[in-house]
């Protein structure tokens, strides 16, 4: 953690099993306060798990959760905007009635809440849905409106679990616009997720965690220098697959309209675009910091041709 940053929320050595299965095994993090922090890693790495410990949904084998130095009392929930992987709305309701509903389980007054449903609607393009029972939405609008159940008591803390699952790209970058509003309020924001560069583009710290254990956490600047700038990205037209054999190349990672190359020591770039221009139409050629995507395949020594669709992606 940066030491210049106060310390909201701690783990401290938190493990989970179920029979003989780890879920999480001993697994530390620190979220600073009015911070963006990703707990990154593919399906089944234990996101869900340590999300559900935090909340108090199951406790935790052993180990411990910390709000501001303290084991979080009875009014945690009413500080905390929390919006779990599995979602579910009451479907015979109308809109307005579910986001009162839920900000009055959070303490908020029935008045104060309706002042401010009319902003939220509109600003998810939900407002002629108002008075509209919740199961005459799509997925995608079901999905919004309950970002905004999370929100609308104005959390302190928010926490959101594979939040960009099933969002459209319009979805996306109205929902990461939003956070970054409220990363500048002040407030600290916890969210999972297997989309490496949605986590790229957000986060100010990073936990990448596999197979229930923590192989890497920090601040995003850092990490991605700590990897170094020996990596180039090549946009091209054509199959780049032989770019693995090319001399100084020390590992390759193909992309859908892109490819990228960890080079050895002593690499000669000038060589490898010599080899790559002779066998396709190159439309960018860079180095670069290496992508969270390759970085985390590196620490956790994850063979991307093991990856199922959906694990861990970049896109």
């Amino acid at each position: 953690m940066d030491t210049m940053m106060e310390e909201y929320l701690k783990i401290n050595s938190i493990r989970k099993t179920y029979g003989d299965k780890v879920a999480v095994d001993d697994l530390s993090l620190t979220v600073p306060a009015g911070s963006i922090y990703g707990i990154i890693g593919p399906n089944g790495a234990g996101k869900t798990t340590t999300i559900r410990m935090i909340m108090d949904i199951i406790a935790p084998d052993s180990g411990e959760v910390l709000i501001e130095g303290k084991k979080p009392d009875s009014d945690f929930k009413n500080i905390v905007g929390y919006l779990p992987e599995e979602r579910g709305l009451h479907k015979k309701m109308t809109l307005e009635e579910v986001i009162v509903f839920f900000a009055e389980l959070k303490g908020a007054r029935r008045s104060q809440i309706l002042s401010n449903i009319d902003p939220w609607l509109k600003r998810m393009s939900l407002a002629e849905y108002r008075n509209r029972k919740v199961e005459e939405l799509s997925k995608g609008m079901q999905q919004k409106l309950q970002f905004v159940t999370t929100m609308i008591h104005k959390p302190k803390l928010i926490i959101l679990d594979e939040l960009f699952s099933g969002l459209d790209p319009i979805n996306i970058e109205l929902i990461k616009n939003i956070l970054l509003e409220e990363k500048r309020r002040g407030t600290t924001i916890l969210f999972s997720t297997h989309v490496m560069e949605q986590a790229e583009k957000l986060c100010d710290f990073i936990c990448l965690i596999n197979k229930g254990q923590k192989v890497l956490d920090g601040r995003m600047a850092e990490i991605k220098t700590r990897f170094g700038t020996d990596t180039i990205q090549v946009e091209m037209e054509g199959d780049g697959a032989f770019a693995a054999d090319i001399p100084g190349v020390e590992s390759f990672t193909e992309f859908n309209n892109y490819i990228e190359l960890k080079l050895g020591d002593n690499a000669d770039t000038q060589m490898i675009l010599k080899k790559l221009s002779e066998k396709v139409k190159i439309s960018r050629f860079e180095i670069v910091e290496p992508s969270l995507y390759n970085i985390f395949i590196d620490v956790a020594r994850v063979d991307p041709t093991e990856l199922n669709a959906g694990e861990v992606t970049n896109e």
